[in-house]
């Protein structure tokens, strides 16, 4: 899979573009990057156009000015959108990928066909989350992100797959995140407001996917709303992490959504 490059005013976005049909849009999670889905994407472009950017300061995407919010991810996401001349995407967003997914959907409805939460939530940081997003700063200031990575990583998997060789990849990408860039996606995540209500009130087909073993966002933090519209899915054996530890299951998830 080939990374693309994009400039947008004062920044640049890296993303991978495959396939053709109709446009999916996979945002990864936290010291991620589009790599995050290289089990996914191929299966997923035999029927889509998948579009799967590194967001920025993650991956090869420099970072944003200090002080950006959730919705000014969003916003970059709608550039790049815009430049590539895609109107209409079903969107899926990993983590972090799900904040911005669904600020995306509040603030750009227009481009939405539907959109996922993949272990990701609607709710804002709890008031221990938000102390632990400014101690992940500290220790970056303090440490380097190297030693964050290695602490955050094995959280991110169910317990009993921890000696998979993927746990490794993910640190290798995590090391890729610029330093700065991290901490100020840690206080972006620490400041974004409740979103319940957009799932309470969209028309369009929502997909809320769950980890059994997610240690990060548990099942009901992701099931946060049921309507007609909205569809659960909790994926067994899997941690924070499906894209690694369940590729199949979660494909099959998001074809049949898709």
């Amino acid at each position: 899979m080939n990374i693309k490059k994009h400039q947008l005013n004062e920044s640049t976005l890296a993303y991978i573009d495959e396939g053709a049909g109709n446009p999916v849009v996979l945002l990864h999670g936290f010291c991620g990057s589009s790599q995050y889905w290289e089990k996914v994407i191929p299966e997923l472009a035999n029927h889509n156009r998948v579009i799967a950017p590194d967001l920025p300061g993650h991956g090869q995407s420099s970072p944003l000015k200090p002080g950006f919010s959730i919705d000014d991810l969003a916003e970059k996401i709608k550039e790049l959108l815009d430049a590539l001349n895609i109107e209409k995407v079903s969107m899926f967003g990993h983590s972090l990928g799900g904040y911005i997914t669904v600020a995306f959907a509040e603030k750009f409805n227009s481009y939405i066909n539907g959109f996922s939460l993949v272990h990701s939530t609607a709710f804002p940081d709890s008031d221990e989350a938000k102390k632990g997003r400014e101690s992940g700063v500290a220790k970056i200031k303090d440490e380097g992100i190297r030693t964050f990575i290695d602490g955050l990583v094995p959280k991110l998997f169910s317990p009993e797959n921890l000696n998979e060789s993927y746990v490794e990849k993910a640190k290798q990408i995590g090391y890729t995140t610029s330093p700065q860039g991290a901490m100020d996606t840690l206080l972006a995540m620490r400041n974004r407001p409740d979103r319940n209500h957009v799932l309470q009130n969209t028309e369009v087909p929502v997909l809320l996917i769950a980890g059994e073993q997610d240690q990060i966002i548990p099942v009901e933090k992701t099931f946060s709303v049921t309507r007609t519209n909205i569809k659960h899915a909790e994926i067994q054996n899997a941690g924070h992490m499906s894209m690694y530890e369940t590729p199949n299951e979660l494909i099959k998830v998001i074809t049949t959504f898709s």
